[in-house]
């Protein structure tokens, strides 16, 4: 019997690493395309899928998946099966989608792929008949999650946005709750060169009628979100105004918060994730469902906000992987995230010096995020994620370099190696400690690394 389920466990890994392919040879995730109407026709043809339950739906520039996962985690536990997409994913393809918490099964991701696929195939052969280009990487994979999640069924789908907002395949969505992490500039040549066209484009996802709930923006992005609230008769409420963490203090294993939510007032909740912004995160998760169960009026019962939050997990932000010596993941890809991890190093942790194992895509800013991160007077192991999308390493060593010197930047182009290497220096004296950050690509790939090697979960 064990044979038998261990061959059936293999097939059906096998189909879904095929899903996984056939979704890689679209165009990729770096490319996206602006625009509706193919998801909108692919929905369509699949009956709607996204319309079976309803959806909360978040963007922002950094801590979507974060809040995405606190907010899932809330709502299921207040009883509710849940549906949840984050991208992109760390390890494995199926983390993207999740039912009640868990990442979806491999016999499922198949069957819905194999289901919706002569539907894909009609609206790829409809685009290209019109001289367009067929459904991209996230567009299908925006439609399979739609009909996993309808499949399930679910009552409730946490929807993160790919890229932007307005544009994004899954704005086909009417999010009852819109939610907005802090809004930045990142993805400019996607999104724009200035926070109020990123901010514009997010503000999308705001559908008539809908309730909006906003971490701390710039004055620049809150002004875009109160037009937009306005031109839609929705209702907005904004970190420090409706909501706010009243404390978060250093506790084992993360933090203790007290958050003054929308209908009241949570204290002393255990969080098991470190840094200030992750306490932010969960103000902002705690209003989004206080908004979505009880249109912002009913306070939260302690247990469904203890078991909500103490459950939460972030895997590869700001994550302690390892422990002798400690290796630290952080997926920081802009200033905005590398300010929140240097930050949280210095609250959290007690280290005497650090090596970042750096590496980055190519339309990041190098140079403002080195700026950031050289303020903790740390050295930099340069490397290269897992991406045709790559900064060249030489190149990004010499912007290093600019800022830190020579002396503290060495080139290590394997990540395995730069691991090793880095690993080796820690080893050396008592609180050092190594920290892989710059890319989500990297930061997967390192825990991958760390878990094969048997490095210790910390």
């Amino acid at each position: 019997m064990t044979d038998a389920s261990d061959a059936h466990d293999d097939e059906a890994r096998e189909r879904a690493d095929a899903v996984y392919d056939a979704l890689v040879a679209r165009v990729g995730e770096g490319s996206p395309r602006p625009r509706l109407a193919p998801t909108r026709r692919t929905v369509e043809l699949l009956g709607d899928p996204h319309r079976a339950a309803p959806v909360i739906h978040i963007t922002g520039t950094n801590g979507k998946t974060s809040t995405s996962r606190m907010i899932e985690s809330l709502l299921r536990a207040s009883g509710l099966r849940t549906g949840l997409l984050t991208s992109p994913h760390l390890e494995r393809f199926n983390e993207r989608i999740r039912i009640d918490g868990v990442p979806i099964s491999d016999e499922a991701v198949a069957r819905n792929w194999d289901e919706i696929l002569p539907f894909l195939a009609i609206v790829d052969d409809e685009l290209r008949g019109a001289g367009d280009e067929p459904l991209t990487y996230f567009e299908a994979l925006t439609a399979l999650a739609f009909a996993c999640f309808a499949d399930a069924p679910v009552d409730v789908v946490v929807l993160e946005v790919g890229m932007g907002g307005e544009w994004d395949s899954t704005n086909v969505a009417d999010g009852q709750v819109a939610v907005f992490t802090p809004i930045d500039l990142d993805h400019q040549s996607r999104l724009g060169d200035t926070i109020v066209e990123i901010a514009r484009t997010k503000s999308g996802i705001i559908k008539p009628m809908a309730s909006v709930v906003s971490a701390k923006q710039r004055r620049a992005a809150l002004e875009v979100l109160e037009n937009a609230a306005e031109l839609t008769e929705s209702t907005l409420a904004v970190e420090g105004d409706a909501f706010e963490v009243i404390e978060s203090r250093v506790a084992v294993g993360g933090q203790l918060v007290t958050i003054r939510g929308l209908a009241g007032e949570y204290r002393e909740i255990a969080l098991p994730l470190f840094g200030r912004h992750q306490a932010e995160n969960a103000a902002v998760a705690i209003a989004a469902v206080e908004a979505f169960i009880g249109g912002g009026s009913v306070r939260l019962a302690d247990e469904i906000v203890e078991a909500g939050l103490g459950e939460a997990t972030s895997p590869g932000r700001f994550q302690a992987i390892a422990a002798d010596p400690p290796i630290i993941v952080d997926a920081a890809h802009n200033p905005h995230g590398a300010t929140a991890l240097v930050d949280g190093l210095d609250e959290y942790f007690d280290f005497d010096d650090v090596v970042f194992v750096f590496g980055i895509l190519a339309d990041k800013d190098a140079d403002a995020m080195v700026e950031v991160l050289a303020r903790t007077g740390g050295s930099f192991i340069v490397t290269s994620p897992d991406s045709d999308r790559a900064r060249e390493v030489d190149q990004l060593a010499g912007i290093v370099a600019g800022r830190v010197g020579p002396d503290r930047v060495q080139v290590v182009e394997r990540l395995d190696d730069a691991l090793d290497e880095a690993r080796a220096w820690a080893s050396e004296a008592p609180k050092r400690a190594v920290v892989v950050t710059g890319s989500i690509v990297l930061v997967g790939d390192a825990m991958s690394i760390v878990a094969d090697r048997g490095w210790g979960r910390a």
